[in-house]
């Protein structure tokens, strides 16, 4: 993989990263941009403990652009200038024009109105878009198995460097796709943020991890429930050499599929070759199936969460993915309502068993051939 750094005229970081016999990459940014002030501010809820990003200068943000101006796309002779300035691109990572974390954030008070209860911060990490096609009708599934795998190492490449920033505690990539989600941009692409916190769902996962370990003999939280898993069967889709893929006993989602690693893998970065070409495979098989699972519907919208340990606590997270739809029934969203917004109590409309057995009946029998393992290489 060739990585090649650049600055956008703003001064935002941009990085092609390409498989060898790749051009070149040299095009400058003529837009000529002003660099953007951002000013996220970081605050605590005194009742709760979590935290909260205010980030009041996202609302003027670019929101579905028409097609003459996708900003995620090449920039063509005669076109709309993009973030992108090369005419072609592989995988290209940028540092978000409207980030909600910047490292550039000025400091402010440690309290809000003085009151010690009211803690706050500069919220100081980085947020990145990871533009995985040029193609704007593509998506992650439409993507070679050879791009999945440079976009695996690009996770991994980036989740190293973002977890050496000073103060990043945490780093999550994740993809949304669909107006039913909530993107802003028509062109499929993911993020990046770091977070100079351990968020909710890593923080509790660590905290049960660390409990498990104490009370269980130093037993290994992860590779117990894998286990119970495959004993009970019911919610297994699929198991390769280095993943177990399956719906969590406890799945949240009307859809809902987690890939985990079946070693203590806690990042992408630690992944070895041959289970980033084994994740590949996985990733090459599974993303379609959800774009199958409900009849009549071409694009199911769905967000895809890639879970990683804290930067701090490589034993209390393992990587692993939850990919997951809003969408309950062909043409209809689950609304988080009353219970799950207000007290956070998911209500599934789906048995878990029941998700595992129509994706196993998508995946189908065996697994894919040899060679398509020894292509991701």
């Amino acid at each position: 993989m060739r990585v090649t750094r650049t600055r956008l005229s703003d001064g935002r970081e941009l990085i092609y990263f390409d498989l060898p016999g790749a051009p070149e990459r040299t095009a400058p940014d003529e837009r000529g941009l002003e660099a953007t002030r951002t000013e996220s501010v970081l605050r605590r809820d005194p009742l709760t403990g979590e935290r909260v990003i205010f980030a009041a200068h996202r609302q003027n943000r670019t929101f579905l652009p028409p097609a003459n101006q996708d900003p995620l796309a090449p920039t063509l002779p005669g076109s709309h200038p993009s973030e992108v300035p090369e005419q072609d691109y592989q995988v290209v990572v940028f540092e978000n024009r409207f980030p909600s974390l910047s490292m550039a954030v000025p400091d402010v008070a440690e309290t809000v109105d003085g009151e010690a209860l009211m803690a706050q911060a500069a919220a100081r990490a980085r947020c990145e878009v990871v533009c995985f096609t040029p193609d704007a009708a593509g998506s992650f599934a439409q993507l070679d198995l050879e791009r999945k795998r440079l976009v695996i190492d690009v996770w991994a490449h980036r989740t190293a460097e973002l977890a050496g920033l000073a103060g990043v505690e945490y780093v999550f990539a994740f993809e949304n796709r669909g107006e039913e989600i909530g993107v802003t941009l028509h062109h499929p692409h993911g993020q990046i943020y770091s977070y100079p916190f351990v968020p909710p769902r890593a923080s509790a996962i660590a905290a049960r991890a660390r409990e498990f370990r104490d009370t269980h003999a130093g037993e290994d939280l992860f590779d117990a429930y894998l286990d119970a898993e495959r004993r009970a069967g019911t919610r297994m889709i699929a198991q390769t050499e280095h993943f177990s893929v399956l719906t969590p006993v406890a799945a949240r989602w009307p859809v809902e599929v987690m890939v985990m690693a079946r070693r203590p893998v806690g990042n992408f970065a630690e992944l070895t070759d041959d289970e980033r070409a084994d994740l590949a495979c996985v990733l090459d098989r599974l993303f379609p199936l959800v774009d199958q699972y409900f009849p009549g519907i071409a694009k199911t919208p769905y967000i895809a969460a890639w879970n990683q340990a804290p930067v701090a606590a490589p034993r209390d997270g393992r990587l692993h993915l939850q990919l997951f739809s809003l969408m309950r029934s062909a043409g209809r969203m689950k609304f988080l309502a009353g219970s799950e917004s207000g007290m956070g109590v998911w209500i599934n409309d789906a048995t878990p068993e029941a998700i595992a057995a129509r994706f196993r009946e998508l995946w189908g029998e065996g697994a894919w051939p040899v060679d398509d393992v020894e292509a991701a290489r």
